[in-house]
């Protein structure tokens, strides 16, 4: 007998399609959110609009922890909803395929989706948080190149101020250039000019910044009078301020560090007792997220039938609001084991076990109950209430049409 059966590859094929069309409208959705607050971040400090393309393709790797088993879980249910709704579910039974059987599939994609969330939130997750928290220091920082603001006076470097009327060609071309630079001994330095350009030079901490048609006005302590100079071009060294250098990976966070690097941090008894909190509750809660997998096949079959001769959806959205629920309950539980409210095992494992119940009783219901259905109670009162409110909505007949009739 044949492991994938003309069964199993007809439900592969309505779970698949709902399952990849959720997850990256899970993933877009996630990133639109964040992109409006990453180009006003970046806009404010004045770095080029580039850059929040790379700080989304960051953060890929973080919405898809969540976005994984969104789409897991509403790939299945979809796929049973259809089923049932079409009472293919209902000659499957008849022929002897119960849900037992028809729960292969299933639990085998969330098998091979489970081992692409081990990958993603143990290994890549960490380096791609890295990298977002580093393209905010160089924002900050200023290492990745602050656009010049036009009207306004800009410090360039350390006692150097710039000024420009106009900016062109993404600031290749500044037009209206005024700059005023000061040195500690005394002497200062303000220029005017119609036009300035950056140029690189051969020094990494010396930049170029070359000016024309403009005025030059050199004042030095103990001369009389300043001395002023007018020239076609001229050539002004800008002495970039040292950057700091980011700190390195996992240095503060734990969230940065890989499953290997935590079980390590969590054995080492040189490991402070705050960093052996965050590790743990680091370590605990990736684990959890790759277990869930595991039970979502149950939680998704049992809200996608629907009570008998109903088509209500309550059950996709009951299925949404539990598994983003004990999604931010488990990342409460994170943050508290990691300042030490509650023990870092007991936060994660604790309501994950009371999730995996929750699953399993609904599960039973539907499986081995004649007739039950986990939700038809909730689905019952859902229906009396929609009746009400189209009955109340519901637009009266005008008094003389009611007479008439």
């Amino acid at each position: 007998m044949a492991f994938f059966t003309l069964v199993d590859r007809y439900l592969f094929r309505l779970i698949i399609v709902p399952l990849m069309s959720t997850l990256v409208i899970a993933a877009m959705l996630l990133l639109l959110e964040k992109m409006l607050n990453l180009f006003d971040f970046v806009v404010n400090e004045g770095g080029p609009v580039s850059v929040v393309w790379r700080m989304l393709g960051n953060l890929i790797p973080e919405y898809l922890s969540l976005g994984i088993p969104i789409g897991v879980m509403l790939g299945i249910l979809l796929a049973f909803r259809k089923l049932a709704l079409s009472s293919e579910l209902d000659a499957l039974s008849a022929v002897g395929v119960g849900y037992g059987r028809l729960l292969r599939v299933p639990f085998l994609l969330a098998m091979v989706f489970a081992v692409l969330n081990v990958w993603i939130v143990g290994f890549l997750q960490p380096y791609s948080r890295y990298a977002y928290e580093g393209l905010r220091f160089e924002l900050r920082s200023g290492a990745l190149g602050a656009s010049i603001k036009v009207s306004e006076f800009v410090p360039i470097a350390k006692g150097t101020t710039l000024r420009v009327e106009q900016s062109l060609s993404n600031g290749a071309d500044l037009r209206g250039v005024f700059v005023r630079a000061s040195s500690r001994d005394g002497r200062s330095l303000a220029v005017s000019a119609a036009r300035g350009q950056f140029l690189m030079s051969d020094d990494r901490n010396i930049i170029i910044l070359r000016l024309k048609n403009g005025t030059l006005v050199h004042v030095a302590p103990g001369e009389a009078a300043p001395r002023v100079l007018t020239f076609v071009q001229h050539d002004l060294p800008v002495d970039l301020p040292a950057m700091e250098s980011f700190r390195a990976r996992g240095e503060e966070r734990q969230l940065e560090l890989t499953m290997p690097e935590l079980w390590a941090e969590m054995r080492s008894p040189k490991t402070p007792p705050d960093a052996l909190l965050a590790a743990q509750a680091a370590f605990h809660r990736r684990l959890v997220m790759v277990a869930v997998m595991f039970v979502l096949p149950l939680l998704s079959v049992a809200m996608a039938v629907p009570p008998k001769r109903s088509t209500s959806a309550l059950g996709v959205f009951l299925s949404i609001v539990v598994i983003v629920t004990y999604h931010k309950v488990s990342e409460y539980g994170e943050r508290m084991g990691a300042i030490g409210r509650v023990d870092p095992f007991l936060g994660q494992w604790v309501p994950f076990l009371i999730f995996t119940a929750m699953c399993l009783w609904f599960y039973h219901v539907l499986a081995h109950k004649p007739g039950g259905q986990p939700i038809g109670g909730l689905d019952r009162v859902f229906g009396k209430l929609a009746g009400m409110a189209g009955r109340l909505l519901k637009p009266k007949p005008a008094f003389g049409k009611q007479r008439a009739a």
